[in-house]
């Protein structure tokens, strides 16, 4: 069974811990010691009906606010795949929760509330979704029993967002009307919407393909470990060399030639492990260990990739940057460490182009600096070089983080644009 990430997003009050808490219930994903905390928490409220939406929202002050603060982890299956959910807030100030929740995500659905329609948290969360590089979107109009299930009220919102959606960079878009307190449309096709002819968004959640969103044509493994197990008078491990890792590109097969950064020096796998076992051929996202048919000096940050299919060997980077501390600011000639895959660098930030209105995608070239949930387009300079793709092409060898080398925190997450 394969696993499907996805992040909800959506204004306040559009019913995200609703939504999640109704897929949790009516696919039987909960325990009943659960379900009747819930309920006695909705009547101690003077809640006429079991409120769902306690089953994400943890922590107290999102209980007593009715937000979603933190990015709550839900883990359900069916019998088709299993879900890991991201459970992201929607106030622009929790802008850097979605985007930690949403950059590994498969899948976004974002709530719009059928009475409110498009709002300005609607389009950000949209935008938000495209530059992260979430394949496939999911625009669920919640709330349909309080417009009287209108065809109308749903047909004009779908109108309004596709045309915003034309400027963004989405590759699939689904629209769904749903009613996430009374479970229309959520786990089984609701009969009040029988104009609606689509599936029912648990039905989409399991079928929708990501297997081919992966990047299955640049061969990228990045060197995480390398393991030389040491145990007295055993000859099997005496010799044995492997390099531990997780695929991030590609489809890597024993025999295949394949080239190491930085040496430039080429040689052929000679065996893909497992903690099960030897395996035919290994992929994304699998954690592996690699062993060569040569010996090269090869250590923790290293690529292995194909001879004529290399990634960028970088060290000036223009990349998207969402700053996600409350000081310091990012500014021009602010240092800082870079994680890039598995190597860790030291980087200065040479130039910030502009700030980005997350709302109205405006780009502000006079800004100096980013301060707490804003994101701007920079352009790094690192201590040594990295072995990057473009975000688009790769969002694991695209993808980093930046951090304060004085407190070890981690300060912002990037997406590179371009390399040099």
């Amino acid at each position: 069974m394969d696993i499907l990430r996805f992040a909800t997003a959506g204004s306040v009050d559009d019913g995200k811990s609703t939504l999640i808490g109704r897929l949790l219930f009516d696919s039987k994903a909960i325990f009943e010691d659960q379900l009747e905390a819930v309920e006695r928490t909705s009547r101690d409220r003077g809640t006429e009906y079991t409120d769902l939406s306690l089953l994400t929202d943890g922590l107290r002050a999102e209980r007593e606010q009715g937000i979603t603060i933190d990015v709550a982890y839900r883990y359900f299956a069916t019998p088709k795949r299993k879900f890991i959910i991201a459970d992201t807030p929607g106030h622009i100030q929790y802008t850097r929760n979605m985007v930690t929740g949403a950059s590994t995500a498969d899948l976004a659905i974002v709530l719009i509330d059928a009475r409110k329609g498009v709002l300005e948290q609607s389009r950000r969360h949209a935008f938000l979704t495209s530059l992260l590089r979430v394949p496939h979107l999911v625009l669920a109009v919640n709330k349909m029993d309080l417009v009287d299930y209108s065809y109308e009220r749903f047909e004009e919102i779908r109108e309004e967002f596709t045309q915003f959606a034309a400027k963004l960079n989405i590759g699939d878009l689904t629209f769904i009307p749903i009613s996430a307190l009374h479970g229309d449309n959520v786990v089984s096709r609701s009969e009040n919407m029988p104009w609606y002819q689509g599936t029912s968004l648990l039905h989409h959640l399991e079928n929708v393909h990501i297997a081919s969103d992966r990047n299955l044509v640049d061969v990228r493994f990045p060197v995480q470990y390398v393991i030389r197990p040491q145990r007295a008078n055993d000859h099997d491990f005496h010799d044995y060399r492997g390099y531990a890792g997780q695929v991030a590109g590609g489809v890597l097969k024993p025999g295949d030639e394949v080239m190491h950064l930085p040496s430039g020096l080429t040689t052929r796998v000679a065996s893909i492990d497992t903690f099960a076992g030897p395996v035919d051929q290994a992929f994304p996202p699998m954690s592996v260990t690699l062993r060569l048919a040569d010996d090269i000096d090869i250590s923790r940050g290293d690529m292995i990739c194909r001879p004529n299919n290399r990634p960028h060997t970088a060290q000036d980077l223009q990349a998207m940057i969402c700053w996600m501390s409350d000081a310091p600011k990012l500014g021009p000639r602010s240092k800082f460490m870079i994680k890039h895959s598995t190597r860790t660098a030291r980087a200065l930030v040479r130039d910030l182009h502009y700030r980005l209105d997350v709302n109205t995608l405006h780009r502000d070239e006079a800004a100096t600096t980013l301060t707490l949930n804003e994101i701007g387009r920079v352009s790094l300079r690192v201590t040594q070089p990295l072995f990057v793709d473009d975000y688009a092409r790769n969002r694991l060898t695209g993808g980093f983080i930046l951090i304060d080398e004085s407190t070890n925190a981690t300060v912002a997450a990037g997406m590179i644009v371009e390399a040099h």
